[in-house]
């Protein structure tokens, strides 16, 4: 039995907001327990999705790409305010509040291939489906967001560890970042198939197979 267009449209819509928006939230906690208040004062310590969203890149941009059948699935939440200047120790503080949102969502990811595994041979398809969407496209949101260019998460980690003298002009290509995201993915041949999926994939085999592995290693 085949879920319809329809279906697993609103399923991809319906996970990207959950990845979203759990995404931002861990970003705004790990500040706060780095000693910035300022998601906090700003009311993005919450998981209700509306103070989050973003009309365009959280709803417009990812519905046009499934509905246009993209293999590029992007979406992304209103970025959490932090003030790094709070922070008890700025570049450990920007390392892991920057790590934060991708570790995020490989945690959902983790827990959400653990209950596929149990799920897979009961379960609804509806059911079997969006659990196998949220390992998916989780992974997906982890695997680009680490990617170093700003104003992705990887670029905290790669700002946090490079020389203090490397960082200004680093931080400079903040304003033109999105562009060249974009520009890497829709212009660069293979960039997505032989760089960012086959990670992607490999995260998502593993956060599905491992409960088979430990039930094999145990006996069950």
């Amino acid at each position: 039995m085949n879920l319809t267009s329809f279906t697993d449209i609103a399923i991809k819509i319906l996970v990207l907001l959950i990845a979203v928006v759990v995404h931002e939230y861990s970003h705004g906690r790990m500040a706060a327990a780095m000693g910035d208040t300022t998601a906090r004062r700003a009311g993005r310590l919450t998981l209700n999705p509306l103070p989050h969203l973003d009309p365009f890149y959280s709803v417009i941009l990812p519905l046009f790409l499934i509905v246009s059948g993209s293999p590029v699935l992007f979406a992304a939440a209103k970025p959490v305010p932090i003030n790094p200047l709070m922070f008890r120790h700025r570049r450990s503080g920007l390392f892991w509040v920057g790590l934060a949102g991708p570790a995020s969502n490989l945690v959902m990811a983790f827990i959400a291939g653990a209950m596929l595994a149990g799920a897979w041979s009961w379960a609804p398809v509806i059911a079997v489906t969006f659990l196998g969407r949220f390992v998916t496209i989780n992974c997906l949101l982890a695997v680009f967001n680490l990617i170093p260019l700003p104003p992705l998460d990887g670029s905290r980690l790669a700002e946090a560890i490079m020389p203090r003298e490397w960082v200004r002009g680093y931080t400079a290509i903040e304003p033109f970042g999105i562009f060249i995201i974009f520009g890497l993915f829709f212009l660069v041949p293979g960039f997505f198939e032989a760089i960012i999926l086959p990670a992607v994939n490999f995260l998502a085999t593993l956060f599905t197979a491992w409960p088979q592995a430990l039930a094999k290693f145990l006996g069950f």
